[in-house]
């Protein structure tokens, strides 16, 4: 069975394929995406779900085939039991800290530094609403941000966010994430923060 979920933002791609596979027993789907993120959201869906995934790249998208119904094992991390959770996911919607945006943006800045130099960093850190422009278009933000992810903290920007803002070419550092990010997170991590 082919899913043909070209051209479609998160997290329907994800929801496509699941749909297809309630209605197989056994056997195999082929999702077609046209985006990196929905590729990674796949694979994570696949894993989670005891199901066999692998990618195969065309011209201009991918081909992910998710295999459902054999014996499949899920891989240990060898860092942490399969059970336990991370401790904080960090969602940060704006670029600003409060209603005064100029004296707003200053704090922020102060914000990502503070967590920097005292290494109270976050699991992950996800960016979504105006915030995807401390990802972008914002230069003293990406450079702090990109000595955070050094740091191993994982970095994501709202695809649907940066495309409204038009900036979907201009990401600097991370990845472009999905709201999948969000609601796996409130399962995945001991703590959610907004900002």
């Amino acid at each position: 069975m082919i899913v043909d979920a070209r051209g479609l933002g998160c997290p329907k791609p994800v929801i496509m394929a699941e749909d297809a596979l309630n209605d197989v027993q056994e056997g195999t789907i082929e999702v077609l995406v046209d985006n990196e993120a929905s590729v990674r959201n796949l694979k994570r869906f696949a894993e989670k779900s005891g199901f066999y995934s692998e990618v195969q790249q065309q011209d201009g998208y991918w081909r992910v085939r998710i295999t459902k119904g054999y014996a499949c094992e899920l891989p240990e991390s060898p860092e942490k039991e399969p059970s336990e959770k991370k401790e904080l996911l960090m969602i940060i919607g704006t670029d600003s800290l409060g209603k005064e945006e100029e004296l707003g943006r200053k704090l922020m800045m102060g914000f990502l530094e503070t967590l920097k130099v005292t290494r109270e960093l976050p699991d992950m850190i996800f960016f979504l609403n105006a915030g995807v422009k401390l990802t972008t278009i914002n230069g003293d933000a990406v450079k702090i941000l990109k000595e955070i992810e050094s740091m191993g903290v994982e970095i994501y920007s709202c695809g649907t966010c940066l495309k409204h803002y038009g900036l979907e070419n201009e990401l600097k550092v991370g990845y472009r994430g999905t709201t999948n990010h969000i609601v796996e997170g409130l399962k995945d991590f001991r703590k959610t923060v907004w900002v």
